[in-house]
This record gives C-alpha cells, sequence and structure tokens, in this order.
C-alpha cells in the first residue's frame, strides 16, 4: 500500500500564518503528549518567525522552549524551517556563526534542517548543509527546499534543475515550499512527476497554504502524482492564510487507500484542543479575519501567509490600514523591479515593506530600505532575473555592478562570538545566550535583562519569606 506522510504545523507555521507567531509555549504544552503519538511524519515547531517573536513578544527563550518539546516529543522528529545563510533573521551571517547555530540546534533537539534560500541561489544553503551533516545524529535529516514561485523566469525545467542540484549537493529530502499557495494542480502534476523522473526515489515533500483556496486540489493531484510527505495544520488552525486541514487531508488519502501513520482519534483530540485557543486569539484581535478568508488575488500578488499577517499587523500598527490594497497592488511591480525573486522570508518582508513605504510616501523608491539596497548589491545572491536598470542606478550609481560571489567568502575569525559575549557580560550564561545577541542583539538583551532582574526578585521574596 502506498504511504504518504503528514508533517503537522500548527506550532510554528499555522499560527505564523495567522497570528504573526505570536502562540506561546504555555497555550499548548499540555496537548504535546497526545501529538507526540498522532503518527505524524514530523512537527515543525521552530525556525521561521518563532526565534524572534519569543524573545520581542513572548518574553521565552526559544531554545528553552526547544527543550521542553524535545523532551515531551520524544517519539517525534522535530523541524525547523533555517533561512540558509541567513539563519533565522535579514542578514547574511559568516560561515562559522551558521555552523555554531546549527550544531546547538541539533545539540538542543532538532531532527529536521528544512534549509532554503530565498533567491534558491544555493551557494548560500551549502554551509548550513555541511553543518548539518557535520553535526548530524541518527535521526538527522537535512531536507533541501525550493522556493516556488511564477515569473517569466520560472520553469518546470528550471525546478528540475534546481532538485538534481540540490540531490547532488547531498540533501536527503527535496521541498517545494509554495509560499503564497499559488501552485495549481496542473502545475503540481507536471512538476512532480517531472522531478520524480529526474531524483528517483528521494523523498519529496509539498509546503503550501491555502490563501488562495487552491491548495486543496493542489495536493490531492500532488498525492496522484507521487508525493511523499505534505505540511497541514489542524483544522481549526487551518485555512486561509495557514495550510490545508490535516484530518481532511487525512480522510482523502483514505477515500484513496492510501496509508498516513495517522491515528484518527487521536487528530480530533488535538483539534478540541486548539478550538478555544484560536478563538481567545480571534476575541482578542490577534487573529485578524483578513487572515482567515480566500483571496484569490493572491494569486496575482503571489503574497505568502506570513506575509500578509504581517503587512496586517504592521498597518494596523500604523493606523494605516486603509492603505492596505493599495501596497497589496504595489507588491508585483515592486517584485518585478527586483527581478522576480520568490516572496519568502527575508526577500518577502523586503518587497512588502518596500510596496507599502511606497503607497505610504507616495513616490516609488523615494525612500529605499537597507536591506532592498543590499539585495540590489548583490549580497543577498544573484537575482533570478535582471534589476530594473532604473532601480539599480538608483542604488549603484551610473554603471554600478552588483557583486557575483558569497558576500561570506571571508576568514572565519569567530569575532563575532568574541564581541557578543563582551558585550553580554554576565548576562549570558550560555552559547545560546550568545547565539540569540548574535541573532537578535536588542531583543536578547532585553530578555536576559528581564530575565536577571526576575530572578534577583524571586530571590528577595525567598529571603524575606524565610
Amino acid at each position: 500500500m502506498r504511504k504518504v506522510q503528514f508533517t503537522e504545523t500548527v506550532l510554528r507555521d499555522a499560527n505564523q500564518s495567522l497570528m504573526a507567531t505570536r502562540l506561546p509555549y504555555a497555550d499548548y504544552a499540555d496537548i504535546l503528549p497526545t501529538m507526540d503519538k498522532a503518527g505524524y511524519y514530523s512537527i515543525e515547531c521552530w525556525g521561521g518567525a518563532t526565534f524572534d517573536s519569543c524573545l520581542r513578544y513572548l518574553n521565552e527563550d526559544p531554545w528553552e522552549r526547544l527543550r521542553k518539546l524535545r523532551k515531551n516529543l520524544p517519539n517525534n522528529k522535530l523541524q525547523m524551517l533555517l533561512r540558509g545563510q541567513n539563519l533565522l533573521g535579514y542578514k547574511h551571517y559568516h560561515d562559522d556563526v551558521v555552523e555554531k547555530f546549527i550544531e546547538l540546534s541539533i545539540k538542543n533537539g532538532i531532527d529536521i534542517i528544512r534549509i532554503f534560500d530565498a533567491l534558491n541561489d544555493f551557494r548560500n544553503c551549502e554551509t548550513a548543509l555541511n553543518a548539518t551533516m557535520k553535526y548530524a545524529t541518527k535521526n538527522t535529516i537535512a531536507s533541501g527546499c525550493i522556493c516556488y514561485t511564477q515569473s517569466p523566469v520560472h520553469t518546470v525545467e528550471k525546478y528540475v534543475e534546481m532538485c538534481k542540484e540540490l540531490k547532488r549537493m547531498g540533501f536527503q529530502t527535496i521541498c517545494l515550499k509554495d509560499m503564497a499557495g499559488t501552485m495549481t494542480p496542473y502545475e503540481a502534476e507536471h512538476l512532480i512527476k517531472g522531478i520524480k523522473d529526474a531524483v528517483g526515489d528521494m523523498p519529496l515533500i509539498l509546503h503550501t497554504h491555502s490563501t488562495t483556496g487552491m491548495a486543496y486540489m493542489t495536493l490531492t493531484k500532488a498525492i496522484e502524482s507521487g508525493i511523499d510527505v505534505i505540511d497541514t495544520a489542524t483544522s481549526c488552525f487551518s485555512g486561509g492564510t495557514s495550510q490545508p486541514a490535516t484530518e481532511t487531508m487525512f480522510y482523502a488519502c483514505q477515500q484513496y487507500g492510501i496509508e498516513t501513520g495517522l491515528d484518527e482519534k487521536l487528530l480530533n483530540e488535538v483539534n478540541d484542543y486548539f478550538k478555544p485557543i484560536k478563538q481567545k486569539y480571534i476575541d482578542n484581535g490577534q487573529i485578524n479575519p483578513k487572515s482567515l478568508g480566500t483571496d484569490a488575488q493572491a494569486l496575482v500578488y503571489k503574497v505568502p501567509g506570513g506575509m500578509l499577517s504581517n503587512m496586517i499587523a504592521n498597518l494596523t500598527d500604523m493606523k494605516a490600514m486603509d492603505k492596505f490594497d493599495a501596497a497589496l497592488a504595489e507588491i508585483p511591480q515592486v517584485r518585478a523591479d527586483m527581478g522576480y525573486p520568490p516572496l519568502v522570508t527575508p526577500l518577502s518582508q523586503m518587497v512588502g515593506n518596500q510596496a507599502v513605504t511606497n503607497v505610504l510616501v507616495g513616490e516609488r523608491y523615494r525612500q529605499i530600505s537597507k536591506e532592498i539596497q543590499n539585495y540590489i548589491k548583490g549580497e543577498y545572491g544573484i537575482a533570478p532575473a535582471p534589476v530594473s536598470e532604473a532601480l539599480q542606478k538608483k542604488v549603484l550609481g551610473e554603471g554600478g555592478k552588483p557583486v557575483d560571489c558569497r558576500i561570506e567568502d571571508q576568514k572565519r575569525t569567530g569575532q563575532e562570538f568574541e564581541d557578543a559575549k563582551k558585550a553580554l557580560g554576565d548576562l549570558a550564561r550560555s552559547e545560546e545566550d550568545i547565539m540569540s545577541y548574535i541573532c537578535y542583539p536588542d531583543q536578547t538583551v532585553k530578555f536576559l535583562e528581564n530575565r536577571k532582574a526576575q530572578e534577583e526578585n524571586e530571590a528577595v521574596y525567598t529571603i524575606e519569606a524565610m
């Protein structure tokens, strides 16, 4: 009997897409033992925006969260999303930082590292892959990820060649990451069959979103075409800008006579647990109704779920939601000007923020973010298509050309670790604290200062109680 396995995303991408990753560990701690027995291929629970949100909004140590997840999900493969040389942020880090981050991720409990580059420039995935293999345990899987998008330069043939390259590099699985949910059933069929012909029995994974309404049809066609693993979210946290529902796809596979390894009773228990949690965040406004609906216009804008929820949150904070439709309409133009990058973090946020800036300022590119400038300089990798000459001239000057090499091709000095350790002083108690600081310095200092103050207050309270 053929088997299709499921990655459950509620602990990471589902809540990232619906509520900008504001789901605290305490909200789901009690359901972890049930999830551990449900039969998933993996549980995606870390990486992506979770690291930033833990420090910035939730007053959680992301490393401690991972250790608690590992302890309470002993029988499951824990999965994270890694932005290649960007790690979890918006800039490229030196190779020694990337290697140490992956060493600590595996040490603290991660099994599957899904590695992507926002431009599908796989030079920016190589260090992360090599580090994953260097520190691998018997459970470690390095999953190479292709950011799927549609444009004049993105073709089935191009994607098949990318998959061949990921296999040649040594990745153990390949994931097609359809961030905006724009992959159609027709495209899924031709793409998956073409890739399967090219890479043989190498496991192939499909990650998509329900944003456009295509996802259920696309996953169904993907299953018919030979996909091995699909990403889904427990049904109350599914749909809209999130993934398709785990239970729905489970029942569909049953109809096909396809084995999934999932326990129906436990899947329903997981969903029942999360129902009141979702309602809480609808009631307090953290889940915006715009994130729950279907927007077929995303087939035009190519906007992924996390990008959409972030745009909504940012415009709401600026009291500028009246500019939402105009900003959305500006995205395709910015993307074309930048050479059709796939809209995935960090490029999705960069393109989205620039589109918002263009609309708010009232003039295109009067203000250009530092990140966009660095992109045009070539510091993120090679753009899929040529950047607009006018935009390139604004940043590089007349006749200026972007670099065409890995910005990280520099000596490994270890200086960043020494500088971070010195900056933190006695606030840092572990390599994990130092790594958090390297990734998010301001948020980490604030978190560590709060941790120290809380412990000092608890110590005073204990002495007084005696």
